[in-house]
C-alpha cells in the first residue's frame, strides 16, 4: 500500500471548488459524466461510470472532504481514505490531496487519474 500527497491550484473560490465536488450537478460539467454524490456522511458515491467508488465519511463546508475509495480486498483492514483540504490562496483555491493505502498495482492510474483525469478536468474547467 502507498500513499499520494499533491497540492493543485485552481482559479476559483473554495466554495466554488467545493460545490464541482460535492454537487452532482457540478461534478456532471466538469466530468461530462452523471456523478452520485451526496454530502450526508455514510452515504455512498460513484464517479465516471462507477470507475471511482467509495463511501463518504465527512465534510466541512468549502474547506473539507475525506471519502473512502473502494478497491475490493482490505476494505475494511486497510481503508483507502481521501482527504480533500481547501485553502483559499491568491490565485483562488490551493486543493491539498493526501490518498492514503493505495493498492500497489493500482498506484500510477490512481496518481495519473488525480493529475489528469480528477484534478487535471477541474483545472481546464476553471481556466480563464
Amino acid at each position: 500500500m502507498k500513499d499520494y500527497k499533491k497540492h493543485y491550484i485552481l482559479s476559483a473560490a473554495p466554495e466554488e471548488v467545493y460545490a464541482a465536488l460535492t454537487n452532482p450537478a457540478t461534478i456532471q460539467l466538469w466530468t461530462g459524466e452523471v456523478a452520485e454524490m451526496s454530502t450526508e456522511p455514510g452515504s455512498e458515491f460513484a464517479l465516471w461510470e462507477e470507475s471511482i467508488v467509495g463511501k463518504n465519511l465527512e465534510f466541512e463546508q468549502d474547506k473539507k472532504i475525506v471519502q473512502q475509495w473502494y478497491f475490493g480486498e482490505d476494505e475494511e483492514e486497510n481503508p483507502s481514505i481521501v482527504t480533500i483540504k481547501l485553502h483559499p490562496s491568491p490565485k483562488g483555491t490551493d486543493v491539498e490531496l493526501k490518498h492514503t493505502n493505495i493498492p500497489d498495482e493500482a498506484y500510477d492510474d490512481i496518481v495519473d487519474g488525480w493529475n489528469d483525469q480528477y484534478f487535471g478536468s477541474l483545472i481546464d474547467f476553471y481556466k480563464d
